[in-house]
Protein backbone atom coordinates (compact mmCIF):
# COMPACT_ATOMS: atom_id res chain seq x y z
CA UNK A 1 0.00 0.00 0.00
CA UNK A 2 2.60 2.69 -0.93
CA UNK A 3 3.96 4.48 -5.23
CA UNK A 4 6.15 8.68 -7.24
CA UNK A 5 5.86 11.84 -8.63
CA UNK A 6 3.46 13.24 -11.32
CA UNK A 7 2.03 16.30 -12.80
CA UNK A 8 -1.97 17.32 -13.88
CA UNK A 9 -1.43 16.01 -17.42
CA UNK A 10 -3.61 13.25 -18.92
CA UNK A 11 -0.62 11.63 -20.45
CA UNK A 12 2.11 9.14 -19.66
CA UNK A 13 3.85 10.97 -16.75
CA UNK A 14 7.70 9.83 -16.96
CA UNK A 15 9.62 9.13 -19.55
CA UNK A 16 9.77 5.48 -21.54
CA UNK A 17 13.60 5.43 -21.34
CA UNK A 18 14.04 6.91 -17.60
CA UNK A 19 13.86 5.23 -14.28
CA UNK A 20 13.67 7.27 -11.28
CA UNK A 21 14.10 6.81 -7.50
CA UNK A 22 12.68 8.09 -4.50
CA UNK A 23 12.79 8.08 -0.98
CA UNK A 24 9.92 6.34 0.83
CA UNK A 25 8.47 8.17 4.50
CA UNK A 26 10.02 4.64 6.08
CA UNK A 27 13.12 5.33 4.65
CA UNK A 28 14.44 7.77 7.65
CA UNK A 29 13.24 11.65 6.09
CA UNK A 30 12.00 13.74 8.61
CA UNK A 31 8.56 14.72 6.87
CA UNK A 32 5.33 16.04 8.76
CA UNK A 33 2.86 13.79 10.19
CA UNK A 34 0.39 15.66 8.07
CA UNK A 35 1.55 17.85 5.14
CA UNK A 36 0.42 21.35 5.64
CA UNK A 37 -0.47 21.59 1.62
CA UNK A 38 -2.90 18.66 2.54
CA UNK A 39 -6.04 18.96 0.58
CA UNK A 40 -8.68 19.49 2.89
CA UNK A 41 -12.14 17.03 2.66
CA UNK A 42 -14.13 19.59 1.39
CA UNK A 43 -11.34 20.33 -1.35
CA UNK A 44 -11.06 16.61 -2.09
CA UNK A 45 -14.49 16.34 -2.61
CA UNK A 46 -14.88 19.46 -4.98
CA UNK A 47 -12.07 18.25 -7.35
CA UNK A 48 -13.51 14.68 -7.13
CA UNK A 49 -17.00 16.09 -8.43
CA UNK A 50 -14.89 18.74 -11.11
CA UNK A 51 -13.14 15.34 -12.75
CA UNK A 52 -14.16 14.88 -16.17
CA UNK A 53 -15.71 12.11 -17.77
CA UNK A 54 -13.84 9.18 -19.41
CA UNK A 55 -14.86 6.17 -22.11
CA UNK A 56 -16.13 3.40 -20.09
CA UNK A 57 -13.28 0.51 -20.10
CA UNK A 58 -10.71 2.04 -21.83
CA UNK A 59 -7.65 3.44 -19.73
CA UNK A 60 -4.22 3.71 -19.90
CA UNK A 61 -1.20 3.00 -17.87
CA UNK A 62 0.26 6.30 -16.66
CA UNK A 63 2.56 5.38 -14.01
CA UNK A 64 4.54 1.59 -12.91
CA UNK A 65 6.39 1.61 -9.45
CA UNK A 66 8.52 -0.86 -8.10
CA UNK A 67 8.96 -0.61 -4.02
CA UNK A 68 12.64 -1.99 -3.78
CA UNK A 69 14.85 -2.74 -0.60
CA UNK A 70 15.84 -0.18 1.60
CA UNK A 71 12.63 1.63 1.72
CA UNK A 72 13.23 3.44 -1.93
CA UNK A 73 10.09 3.24 -4.92
CA UNK A 74 11.73 3.10 -8.54
CA UNK A 75 9.79 3.52 -11.41
CA UNK A 76 10.37 1.87 -14.58
CA UNK A 77 9.15 2.65 -17.93
CA UNK A 78 8.25 -0.98 -18.27
CA UNK A 79 7.77 -3.86 -16.57
CA UNK A 80 7.04 -7.88 -17.37
CA UNK A 81 4.34 -8.95 -15.39
CA UNK A 82 4.16 -12.47 -14.04
CA UNK A 83 1.59 -14.71 -12.37
CA UNK A 84 4.43 -16.11 -10.23
CA UNK A 85 6.15 -13.16 -9.59
CA UNK A 86 3.58 -10.18 -10.01
CA UNK A 87 5.66 -6.88 -10.49
CA UNK A 88 9.49 -8.37 -10.60
CA UNK A 89 11.74 -6.83 -7.79
CA UNK A 90 8.68 -5.52 -5.89
CA UNK A 91 8.35 -5.88 -2.11
CA UNK A 92 5.23 -8.22 -2.26
CA UNK A 93 7.55 -10.65 -4.58
CA UNK A 94 9.89 -10.89 -1.11
CA UNK A 95 7.42 -11.75 1.24
CA UNK A 96 7.21 -15.18 2.80
CA UNK A 97 3.43 -15.46 2.12
CA UNK A 98 3.28 -13.89 -0.67
CA UNK A 99 -0.96 -12.93 -1.16
CA UNK A 100 -2.13 -13.53 -4.65
CA UNK A 101 -5.08 -11.38 -4.23
CA UNK A 102 -2.64 -8.87 -3.34
CA UNK A 103 -0.73 -8.68 -5.94
CA UNK A 104 -0.84 -5.46 -7.74
CA UNK A 105 -2.16 -2.81 -6.06
CA UNK A 106 -3.75 0.14 -8.37
CA UNK A 107 -5.27 3.45 -8.09
CA UNK A 108 -7.02 5.83 -10.38
CA UNK A 109 -3.86 8.42 -11.34
CA UNK A 110 -6.41 11.26 -11.12
CA UNK A 111 -7.42 10.46 -7.80
CA UNK A 112 -3.77 10.22 -6.78
CA UNK A 113 -2.96 13.16 -8.26
CA UNK A 114 -6.01 14.79 -6.10
CA UNK A 115 -4.72 13.44 -2.97
CA UNK A 116 -1.20 14.25 -3.94
CA UNK A 117 -1.71 17.79 -4.39
CA UNK A 118 1.59 17.52 -6.75
CA UNK A 119 3.53 15.24 -4.61
CA UNK A 120 5.39 11.94 -5.40
CA UNK A 121 2.92 9.41 -6.66
CA UNK A 122 5.42 6.80 -4.91
CA UNK A 123 4.17 7.60 -1.38
CA UNK A 124 1.22 6.05 -1.86
CA UNK A 125 3.17 2.34 -2.24
CA UNK A 126 0.41 0.89 -5.46
CA UNK A 127 2.53 -0.56 -8.56
CA UNK A 128 0.02 0.39 -11.16
CA UNK A 129 -1.49 4.07 -12.06
CA UNK A 130 -4.29 3.72 -13.99
CA UNK A 131 -6.12 6.09 -16.06
CA UNK A 132 -9.17 4.50 -15.80
CA UNK A 133 -12.46 3.93 -14.06
CA UNK A 134 -12.27 1.69 -10.92
CA UNK A 135 -15.28 1.54 -9.48
CA UNK A 136 -17.39 -1.22 -8.13
CA UNK A 137 -19.33 -1.15 -10.62
CA UNK A 138 -17.22 -0.81 -13.53
CA UNK A 139 -14.70 -3.06 -12.48
CA UNK A 140 -15.84 -5.82 -9.99
CA UNK A 141 -14.18 -8.88 -8.38
CA UNK A 142 -13.36 -11.26 -11.60
CA UNK A 143 -13.43 -8.49 -13.98
CA UNK A 144 -10.29 -9.21 -16.23
CA UNK A 145 -8.06 -6.34 -18.11
CA UNK A 146 -5.88 -6.65 -20.90
CA UNK A 147 -2.91 -4.19 -19.31
CA UNK A 148 -0.17 -3.49 -22.27
CA UNK A 149 0.32 -7.68 -23.41
CA UNK A 150 -0.47 -8.77 -19.94
CA UNK A 151 -4.16 -10.14 -18.68
CA UNK A 152 -5.00 -9.64 -14.81
CA UNK A 153 -8.12 -9.83 -12.74
CA UNK A 154 -9.90 -7.87 -10.18
CA UNK A 155 -9.38 -9.80 -6.71
CA UNK A 156 -12.15 -9.26 -4.18
CA UNK A 157 -9.63 -7.99 -1.51
CA UNK A 158 -10.74 -4.50 -0.68
CA UNK A 159 -7.74 -1.58 -1.02
CA UNK A 160 -7.99 -0.04 2.32
CA UNK A 161 -6.37 3.32 3.54
CA UNK A 162 -4.24 2.54 6.86
CA UNK A 163 -2.31 4.52 9.46
CA UNK A 164 0.65 5.23 6.62
CA UNK A 165 -1.71 6.38 4.38
CA UNK A 166 -3.24 8.91 6.65
CA UNK A 167 0.64 10.19 7.93
CA UNK A 168 1.63 11.38 4.52
CA UNK A 169 -1.44 12.49 2.80
CA UNK A 170 -3.51 13.96 6.26
CA UNK A 171 -6.71 12.44 8.19
CA UNK A 172 -8.94 14.40 5.49
CA UNK A 173 -7.29 12.23 2.97
CA UNK A 174 -8.27 9.03 4.91
CA UNK A 175 -12.09 10.30 5.31
CA UNK A 176 -12.24 11.41 1.37
CA UNK A 177 -11.18 7.68 0.55
CA UNK A 178 -12.57 5.59 3.43
CA UNK A 179 -16.32 7.18 3.87
CA UNK A 180 -19.35 4.78 3.24
CA UNK A 181 -20.73 6.98 0.81
CA UNK A 182 -17.82 6.89 -1.16
CA UNK A 183 -16.65 3.36 -0.87
CA UNK A 184 -17.83 2.28 -3.96
CA UNK A 185 -15.74 4.54 -5.93
CA UNK A 186 -12.58 2.24 -4.72
CA UNK A 187 -10.53 5.64 -4.43
CA UNK A 188 -7.96 3.97 -2.61
CA UNK A 189 -7.51 1.41 -5.35
CA UNK A 190 -7.96 -1.94 -5.99
CA UNK A 191 -5.52 -4.70 -6.58
CA UNK A 192 -4.93 -7.16 -9.45
CA UNK A 193 -3.80 -10.45 -10.11
CA UNK A 194 -1.90 -11.50 -12.95
CA UNK A 195 -3.77 -14.33 -15.11
CA UNK A 196 -1.44 -14.14 -17.79
CA UNK A 197 2.62 -12.82 -18.42
CA UNK A 198 3.01 -9.92 -20.78
CA UNK A 199 4.98 -6.99 -20.82
CA UNK A 200 3.29 -3.78 -19.48
CA UNK A 201 4.95 0.03 -20.64
CA UNK A 202 4.19 3.24 -19.76
CA UNK A 203 1.32 4.73 -22.25
CA UNK A 204 -0.09 1.48 -23.09
CA UNK A 205 -3.80 1.08 -23.33
CA UNK A 206 -5.76 -0.58 -20.67
CA UNK A 207 -9.30 -2.46 -21.56
CA UNK A 208 -11.37 -4.28 -20.05
CA UNK A 209 -12.86 -7.40 -21.18
CA UNK A 210 -16.00 -10.04 -20.91
CA UNK A 211 -15.51 -12.44 -17.91
CA UNK A 212 -14.82 -15.20 -20.50
CA UNK A 213 -11.52 -14.35 -21.85
CA UNK A 214 -8.99 -16.77 -19.98
CA UNK A 215 -5.98 -15.38 -22.21
CA UNK A 216 -4.03 -12.44 -22.95
CA UNK A 217 -5.79 -11.52 -26.74
CA UNK A 218 -3.96 -9.17 -29.48
CA UNK A 219 -2.08 -6.51 -27.64
CA UNK A 220 -3.46 -2.80 -28.17
CA UNK A 221 -1.78 0.27 -28.89
CA UNK A 222 -1.30 3.73 -27.19
CA UNK A 223 -4.31 4.65 -29.14
CA UNK A 224 -6.89 1.64 -28.32
CA UNK A 225 -6.08 0.28 -31.89
CA UNK A 226 -5.24 -4.15 -31.94
CA UNK A 227 -1.60 -4.54 -32.59
CA UNK A 228 -1.22 -8.33 -34.83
Amino acid sequence: MEPRDSTNEPGPLADREEVGMIESAEAGSQRPTESSRAPSLAALEQALALLPRRAPGLGSVQRLVRRVEGGLRESPGEVQLSPSRGFPGDAWERTRARDPAMQLAVMDVRVAQIISAGGPLERFGDQLFLDLDLGAEALPPGSRLQVGDALLQVTPEPHNGCAKFQARFGADALRFVSARARRFLNLRGIYLQVVAEGRVALGDAVRVLPATVTHAPAPLGTDGVMRT
